[in-house]
């Protein structure tokens, strides 16, 4: 039950019934798509460096300033550092907010390869990371 469950997750694009498309990423449970990004990123190490990437979810820079440019626009006074790539909790809020702005309609699949491969991701360089954060999740 809970793999057919899982396939039709990944197999459709997934989207809350809220009017509000920024509610629905808000009561969207992302937890499982995290917590496997977490195991294939850095087997869950919260102090993994890897280049310019750090943190449980191997966030870079740009993805940092991505998110506080979102928040500048929300008009929100919140700002993340690089230094909070190191918290798991604040991790999976930029995360969050990735997928509120970028993923309104809550595509699992393009939370993953996005995560990846960036916003304009090829779904080919991105298949083996797909798959690995796939078998994560089962």
């Amino acid at each position: 039950m809970l793999c057919l469950s899982f396939s039709i997750l990944t197999l459709s694009p997934l989207s809350v019934g809220a009017a509000n498309k920024d509610e629905s990423s808000e009561l969207f449970d992302w937890s499982p798509v995290m917590e496997a990004i977490i195991q294939v990123e850095s087997e869950g190490n919260p102090r993994a460096v890897s280049g310019n990437s750090a943190g449980a979810m191997q966030i870079t820079p740009i993805l940092v300033r991505e998110c506080n440019a979102i928040l500048k626009a929300r008009g929100s006074k919140k700002r993340y550092t690089l230094d909070d790539r190191f918290n798991v909790g604040k991790s999976k809020e930029m995360f969050l907010l990735i997928q509120s702005q970028h993923n309104k309609t809550n595509n699992v699949e393009k939370a993953i390869r996005s995560w990846n491969g960036g916003p304009r991701y090829s779904v080919r360089a991105t298949n083996r990371y797909y798959r690995k954060v796939l078998q994560c999740m089962k």
